[in-house]
Order: C-alpha cells, then structure tokens, then sequence
C-alpha cells in the first residue's frame, strides 16, 4: 500500500478581504503518484498547487507532510517541492547556468554538468546546441522545456505543473510531458498535474482530483454539469441546446449549483435506447477516446447538446458497438444517478 505523502485536513484558503478560494474536508496524495487536479477555471487548483509546493499560506485548517505538520517548516520543504507555472521565464544567462542556477544555490555541486546536461536530453534541448545559447534566444516552447529542465535537474521529491503544455507548440508540450513523467518513472517522484488536456491526464494518472468552486468534488473522471438547473415538482431540470432537457431527482436540496455525475453511470450505444421516466437520453458524437490507467477502461467523451460528457467503457464493449471517434451514439443515464453541488 502506497505511503501518504500529503494529507490536507479540513484545509481553507482565502486571499485578504476575498471569499475563500479552498474549502477542502479531506485530501491525501500518495507517495510516488501522479495526481491529476481536474475543474474548471477558478476552481482552486493553481492555489492548491501553491500551497503544495508550500508558497503560499492558508486560512484554516492543516496541511501535513509526510504525517508532519508543515507549520513553520515551509521554507526547509521548499527543497523538496518544486513548482512550474504556466508562464515560465528564464534569468538572464546562458541555458545551462539557467538549469545549473538552483544546484548551485543549494550547494549541490558535485556531478553538476552531468545533472544539468541529463536534464537538459530529458526535455530535448540537446547540450551541445543549447547550453551556451542565451536566454532571449529561445521560442516559447523552448523557454518551458528549459524551466522545467531547471526544476529536474533538483531530482525534486515532489513536481508540482500548472498547465505546463498550455502556451506551448505541439512538439515542446510532448517533450514536456515525456519529461514530466521520465522524473516519476526513474526516480519515484510523486507529480500533481492542473491540466485542460484531460486525454493526456487520464492515460497517465494514478488518481484524479476534481475540484469545483473550491471544493473536493469527487475522485476519478467525474463530469460536473455547472449551473441553469431550476427546480419543477420534485426535479431538478436544465435545458439544454436544441431543446433537449436534463432532469434529476431533488431530495432536500433547495439552491444548486451544479450536478456531478460519475462516467460509470453513463451508458453509450450506438442505437437509441428505450426511454424511460427515470433516464436522461441524449444524441452525441464521440469527440475523445482515452485509456484510463486506473481502470484499464475507455473514457469516452461525447459531445452532446453543448455538453461534453464522459463515459467509461470497457474495451470489449467499444469493439462490440463499434465505437470509434466522430461516431454518432447515444448516451443514457438515471435521473437518481446526479449528485448535488
């Protein structure tokens, strides 16, 4: 059984004078995973990031490492964790005394070329083309590749990316993300990804974490169906494009937000399933189709009615109904099966 590297409790976060941020009951990350943050934009994960990467304060609550308070050793763990932004920029020098910056700053000296250089063949920045090349001579994907060669180069426990591929070309996000996973493979560093390329995170995660509004949501590839529900007669009902309409079963809710619901309670087929009172049926196409690494199962996302929504399927049943990419199905749900945010 995996050893739990971070444990939040009760975590809340707000900025000065702001509303709060993070407003988490429970989180664990275990050593030597990859943890994947899913939510949409302002949902908390670049504030949890930070506050992993022990950068930023919170409110309330604890945050434990390693089952120790982290409390006034924030800046001692800070050699641990390193954190790469969207928006990387590089000091003004050279390439490789970029990448050579933090061992140095450490003290870390011993076997220094060779630690900058690995890390520099890690994300495709060869060093006999680029170690001497100045800062301002790099495109903007190269300027990410060496930032997070900088961040390898450290053999960090933890590596912590905030949309690392987002303002990047096709070729340096691959490099990146082969980069990425190279430190978890070889030296068992535990990764936590905030990322929109959800293909990519769900391949190589181990656990996801979906927040929304700052709040733990659910783990795994859950779909959050965001607001436009109103009330009518003991449901819940949202309309949707093209006059298709969504319904789900109110118990003792009154205000919501949004609905979450699980891709194991979707069901796709290439024919038109039998409608029922309790199910949701819509027509969609298949826009995206995934290996999940943790249930060795498909995650297919469908376009339907301007909502993108997730299914997991097993391989056997994609072959047998012959679902492919940009093929028409029909998807299904319960009405029961919604939960309420």
């Amino acid at each position: 059984m995996s050893k739990t590297l971070y444990e939040l409790q009760n975590l809340k976060h707000r900025y000065e004078n702001g509303p709060v941020t993070l407003n988490i009951d429970a989180l664990s990350i275990a050593e030597g995973s990859v943890t994947g943050l899913v939510g949409p934009n302002g949902s908390g994960k670049s504030t949890l990031l930070k506050i992993l990467a022990f950068l930023e304060p919170w409110t309330d609550g604890r945050l434990l490492f390693e089952g120790q308070d982290v409390k006034g050793r924030e800046r001692e763990l800070r050699r641990r964790a390193t954190y790469l932004l969207q928006d990387s920029y590089l000091l003004k020098r050279n390439i490789f005394d970029n990448i050579a910056y933090g061992l140095r700053l450490r003290g870390e000296t011993d076997g220094l070329r060779e630690r900058v250089c690995d890390a520099m063949n890690r994300v495709g920045l060869a060093p006999d083309k680029f170690a001497n090349r100045l800062w301002y001579r790099l495109s903007g994907g190269e300027v990410q590749r060496a930032a997070l060669a900088a961040r390898l180069a450290l053999h960090p426990q933890v590596l912590l990316l905030d949309e690392p591929t987002a303002n990047v070309d096709e070729s340096s996000a691959q490099l990146v993300k082969e980069a990425a996973l190279s430190a978890w493979k070889e030296w068992g560093t535990t990764v936590v990804i905030a990322t929109h390329d959800l293909v990519w995170l769900y391949e190589v995660s181990t656990d996801i974490v979906n927040l929304y509004r700052g709040r733990l949501v659910g783990r795994g590839a859950e779909n959050i169906i965001q607001g436009g529900w109103r009330g009518d007669g003991g449901c819940f009902v949202k309309q949707l494009a093209g006059g298709c309409v969504l319904r789900g079963v109110c118990r003792n809710e009154k205000d919501i937000s949004g609905a979450v619901l699980s891709p194991d309670d979707v069901t796709i087929s290439r024919a038109e399933p039998l409608r029922g009172q309790a199910s949701n049926v819509l027509k969609g196409v298949v826009m995206q189709m995934a290996l999940e690494r943790g249930t060795d199962c498909i995650l297919v996302s469908i376009e339907a009615a301007g909502l993108i929504i997730k299914a997991r399927v097993t391989k056997d049943k994609i072959a047998a109904e012959g679902i492919t990419p940009s093929a028409e199905v029909w998807l299904s749900f319960p009405a029961d099966k919604l939960r309420w945010l």
